[in-house]
């Protein structure tokens, strides 16, 4: 298990550097980087942000970004803490947080800017901030899930430990293999 997330990290890293080069790579000539270099990274910048077309890029890539940000805050607002309580499938829990969002729009939208701003606050000091923000939005997310949805009217049972004999340390090795006594 723990490959398959250093994995991904390692793909996710790589897919970042290749976006780097890609926007990068037309300002690079072949001998190497150079004082025109900058300058042709600083004309590509004011290019974007100077021209109609990549006027229409930020607001076009904003307004996108936008409505992927209002689907992930509709499927993961409540879905997540949903899956953790109670023992449901992805499919109701994905229904039960659109339900949620679509009953309450005023108060996901007021909780979707909080939390990006409070994302944006916690990476200004070198993303450090996020150790801190982010375990204050998890338990934060877990009262809004709360809040939202009615609670299981079938909890799990209490959990009872098994009452355990008194051993002997002599009984060692032989209490490892609990079959062979």
């Amino acid at each position: 298990m723990t490959n398959t997330v250093v994995s991904r990290g390692a793909t996710m890293r790589a897919n970042a550097y290749t976006c780097c080069i890609v926007w990068l790579f037309p300002t690079i000539p072949r001998n190497g980087p150079s004082s025109r270099n900058a300058s042709r990274v600083c004309s590509r910048s004011s290019d974007v942000l100077n021209t109609s077309a990549g006027l229409n890029l930020i607001i076009v890539g904003t307004g996108v970004g936008f409505l992927f940000a209002l689907l992930a805050l509709t499927l993961g607002a409540i879905s997540f803490p949903l899956l953790l309580d109670r023992d449901v499938g992805a499919a109701v829990a994905l229904l039960t947080s659109i339900r949620v969002v679509a009953a309450n729009p005023l108060t996901m939208t007021l909780w979707g800017f909080i939390v990006a701003a409070l994302l944006l606050v916690g990476s200004v000091p070198f993303f450090l901030g996020l150790t801190v923000i982010l375990p204050i939005l998890g338990h934060a997310t877990w009262h809004l899930y709360r809040k939202a949805v009615e609670p299981d009217p079938n909890p799990l049972p209490e959990y009872q430990p098994r009452e355990k004999t008194p051993r002997s340390a002599a009984d060692f090795p032989a209490s490892l293999f609990p079959t062979w006594r």
